[in-house]
C-alpha cells in the first residue's frame, strides 16, 4: 500500500471517532477524509467503521487492522526522520596538515571529539612543516591544516584566498650546547650569527623567524647544519654542533634536563593558526572541524 494519507485518515478517525475532528486534526476538509477513507476500504475490500449515534466506531476488521496501520505509519515516519538526517550527517574525508609534535597542536583531543561529532568523516593526517601544509592547503591537496607564522600575521598577504584562526601565542628562543653560557654573553643579533648554527629548510617558521630577525641587524647565520626535524635538530644541539630555535615549553624543559642554554631576553613571538580555503570555510567538514576546533582550544583539557 502507497498511500499513507488514507491510513492516516483511517488512524485519526479510529482515534476521534468523527470524520470532522479527523478532519481538523490532519487539517484536510471533511469531504477530503471521507474520500480517502472510501478508497481504503475499496482497496481492502473490508468494511472498518460503522455508524453509531455517538459517532464512527470500528469494526472487528478495523479493529484488527488499527495497530497495524499505526505501525506503518510509525516506520513511515522512523523512515522520513532517517532520511533526514542522512542529510545533516558529515561524512567522506577531511585531509589535515600537521605540523610540530602532536601534543602542542592538542591533535589528539581534536580527532577524539571531531570523531564524536562526524562519525562517518574520515581524516587523513600527513605531516610536514608550516611552509608545505601552507601550500598543500591553498592548491587544494589538503582541505585543512595548522600553520605557524608571527602573531597577526596569519597567511600573509601573498595568500588572499586563504583564512585562518589564531589557536594560540607563545615564544621560540635561542637554544646552545651545554656550557655554552660565555658565547651567549652577547645577545645581539650580529654577534650571535657568528656562531654555528644549526637551521632549517625554507618551509619551517624557524628559517622564517630567525631570517626576519636576523635581516633586522643585517646579519645572516653561520650555517653548519639543515634539519627538517624538530628532534633531529635538538639532538645536534645537545651534542654541542650548534644553536638553534625552540619554543619556549622545549626550551625550559631542555635546560632543565639536558642543560642547553638559553639566551637570555630573546625571544620570537609566534602564533599557531588553523587555515583554510575561504571558498570552501561552508563545507560541511570544514565547517564541523572549525567548530570541533573551538570547543578544543576554548574548553579544551589543558
Amino acid at each position: 500500500m502507497h498511500d499513507l494519507g488514507s491510513l492516516r485518515a483511517f488512524v485519526a478517525v479510529a482515534r476521534t471517532g468523527s470524520v470532522s475532528r479527523a478532519a481538523l486534526q490532519l487539517h484536510l476538509t471533511q469531504p477530503a477524509v471521507s474520500l480517502k477513507l472510501k478508497q481504503l476500504q475499496e482497496q481492502l475490500g473490508l468494511g472498518l467503521f460503522q455508524r453509531r449515534p455517538q459517532g464512527l466506531a470500528l469494526t472487528a476488521d478495523g479493529m484488527a487492522l488499527l495497530p497495524a496501520a499505526e505501525q506503518a505509519l510509525a516506520s513511515a515516519s522512523a523512515f522520513l526522520q532517517t532520511a533526514e538526517a542522512l542529510h545533516n550527517t558529515v561524512r567522506g574525508q577531511l585531509k589535515i596538515g600537521t605540523i610540530v609534535d602532536p601534543e602542542f597542536i592538542r591533535l589528539g583531543d581534536f580527532l577524539r571529539r571531531l570523531m564524536a561529532r562526524a562519525p562517518q568523516l574520515e581524516t587523513e593526517l600527513h605531516h610536514g612543516m608550516s611552509g608545505s601544509v601552507l601550500g598543500h592547503v591553498e592548491a587544494g591537496r589538503l582541505d585543512v591544516g595548522f600553520y605557524l607564522a608571527p602573531p597577526r600575521e596569519g597567511t600573509g598577504h601573498q595568500h588572499p584566498t586563504l583564512a585562518h584562526r589564531e589557536l594560540t601565542h607563545f615564544d621560540y628562543h635561542v637554544v646552545a650546547p651545554p656550557g655554552w653560557e660565555s658565547r651567549l654573553m652577547d645577545t645581539r643579533w650580529e654577534q650571535m650569527a657568528r656562531l654555528p648554527w644549526i637551521v632549517t629548510p625554507t618551509d619551517s617558521v624557524h628559517h622564517r623567524l630567525l631570517g626576519k630577525a636576523m635581516a633586522s641587524h643585517h646579519a645572516v647565520p653561520n650555517r653548519v647544519a639543515q634539519v627538517d626535524q624538530e628532534a633531529c635538530m635538538l639532538d645536534l644541539v645537545r651534542a654541542g654542533v650548534g644553536l638553534s630555535l625552540a619554543r619556549d615549553a622545549l626550551a625550559m624543559a631542555e635546560r632543565q634536563e639536558s642543560g642547553l642554554c638559553v639566551a637570555r631576553h630573546v625571544r620570537l613571538p609566534c602564533a599557531l593558526s588553523f587555515i583554510w580555503k575561504r571558498e570552501r570555510q561552508a563545507e560541511p567538514a570544514i565547517e564541523t572541524a572549525l567548530n570541533t576546533l573551538e570547543d578544543v582550544w576554548t574548553l579544551g583539557s589543558y
